[in-house]
């Protein structure tokens, strides 16, 4: 048997003020071939490494070709879409034929002509391979699961942890699936239910916790081989935006169908209390400064991981204001401050001019006096699982008794290295304030006293009601409509 893996990933934020091009995907990668040794490290590199290892373990043929990743950010650019995905297929022209492919994609790519570059993909490679072939993807939650994907695919797989801590055992369960239609032995079959619903739904708490154990439950059932649910990615504008569950059967349509439907009903049943309720600053730092302990407070709206600039400072402002004590912010994407900090050397007090630069969702920037406590070139920390997430040159500098850390390779915080890998200690900590708005709770949780997510000015507002949608097919969604199922 011959196994083909290839991955390409970005989540598109529509609304975000600049496009994606070839110099995001070049912050981690690209990867031609090699992502499974020289990009082990990361997500992507991770993914290829373990399909490359289960199909070594099996006896199987395995050709890697491209994986490419970058940070969200607007539509991305044409000819860079183009280019990577025609890369893709002509490996697997070349080098073929092969009877798995298997794809680690986002789900929510959109590039300046097309809404669904993962459908698109899927429906190229479809038609070189031909019918009898085996294609999986490995889809991030906050993806649009369109009709075309569906089609085209014989199984899709999405991470169901939301932080995804899940990708290296969903990889290998979509693996398995793949392998098992190659062969013949099982026959995937996939139903889709639309839950009407726009929302953000992170897994570590109730009640999104109990649901994603009860789709768990629901694959132990005898003919089940996986049960996801597409959360949808809001700030997303296509027709298919929107949060569905995916049930796929070994040969039962109806029991597909029925499952779908059960565990999206249940989603739908308790959307009320899945929609964010989050405390604006001042009464968040009111809060923080309740809190006996450390408290992390997470600026959810200017989060890189979904699009945002990440270069805010209405919450620094408001600590500043404040006058709060034995606190941290980051991080801050602003290249230009962590030149003249680099320039000005460690030790240097000088006037700085922070944030605010990048368009309206950036807000006002913040003129302040900084002392430069250290700088770091090619900065990291620890990402999502055991992959590490680059931050770029990065300066920790001190304004107003607070310590502050500015990047230059856009990026959300995962983990407390983004602070301790400059030296900023997290002990004494009474806030630490980062730019994320659920990833980081699988580090930070392990320090916190409490967590308190802002609702903070910036690019990834949680108001889905009001969200500016053109493309989006249907309208009548929860929280727009009350009720568009018509199940209560």
């Amino acid at each position: 048997m011959r196994v083909f893996a290839a991955g390409l990933i970005t989540e598109t934020n529509t609304f975000a003020p600049w496009p994606t091009g070839l110099a995001g995907f070049s912050e981690e990668g690209p990867f031609h071939g090699d992502a499974s040794t020289r990009g082990k490290d990361s997500m992507t590199g991770m993914l290829a490494a373990l399909w490359h290892d289960l199909s070594r373990d099996a006896g199987f043929a395995f050709v890697e070709s491209l994986f490419a990743s970058a940070q969200p950010s607007g539509p991305a650019v044409q000819g860079v879409y183009e280019a990577f995905r025609d890369e893709i297929l002509a490996d697997l022209e070349t080098k073929g034929p092969f009877d798995v492919v298997l794809l680690f994609l986002h789900g929510a790519m959109v590039s300046q002509a097309c809404d669904d570059c993962e459908g698109d993909i899927l429906a190229r490679i479809r038609e070189i391979v031909g019918p009898k072939a085996a294609i999986g993807a490995e889809l991030d939650p906050h993806c649009h699961l369109t009709p075309l994907m569906i089609e085209k695919a014989t199984a899709i797989v999405l991470m169901k942890e939301y932080p995804h801590t899940d990708y290296v055992e969903r990889g290998r369960e979509l693996f398995d699936i793949c392998v098992g239609a190659a062969r013949g032995t099982i026959k995937p079959v996939s139903r889709v239910f639309d839950c009407r619903m726009v929302g953000f739904y992170p897994t570590t708490t109730e009640p999104m916790r109990g649901l994603v154990d009860r789709m768990s439950a629901a694959e132990k059932r005898p003919k089940m081989l996986s049960v996801s649910f597409a959360h949808g990615f809001p700030w997303g504008d296509t027709p298919e935006t929107g949060s569905k569950v995916l049930a796929i059967s070994d040969g039962d349509a109806p029991l597909a169908e029925l499952t779908a439907a059960e565990i999206g009903r249940a989603i739908y049943a308790e959307r009320k209390a899945l929609l964010p309720g989050f405390p604006r600053i001042d009464a968040a730092l009111k809060i923080g400064a309740e809190t006996n302990g450390c408290a992390v407070l997470a600026d959810t709206a200017d989060n890189a991981g979904g699009g945002a600039p990440s270069d805010n400072v209405a919450l620094l402002k408001a600590m500043i204001e404040a006058k709060v004590e034995r606190a941290v912010f980051g991080c801050v994407w602003d290249p230009v401050s962590v030149k003249v900090c680099a320039e000005a050397g460690v030790g240097a007090t000088l006037p700085l001019r922070i944030g605010g630069k990048s368009g309206p969702a950036s807000g006002e920037p913040l003129d302040v006096i900084a002392t430069v406590r250290a700088f770091r070139e090619a900065h990291d920390q620890m990402g999502l699982g055991p992959a590490r997430s680059a931050l770029g040159d990065s300066a920790w500098i001190e304004v107003a008794g607070i310590d502050v850390v500015l990047n230059s390779a856009r990026s959300q915080v995962f983990a407390p290295d983004a602070f301790t890998g400059l030296g900023i200690e997290l002990a004494d900590k009474r806030i630490i304030a980062l730019k994320s708005s659920w990833h980081f709770q699988a580090q930070f949780s392990k320090i916190a006293d409490r967590i308190v997510a802002v609702a903070t000015p910036g690019a990834i507002q949680m108001d889905f009601a009001g969200i500016d949608y053109k493309k989006k097919r249907d309208m009548d969604f929860f929280p727009r409509v009350a009720d568009p199922l018509e199940l209560d």
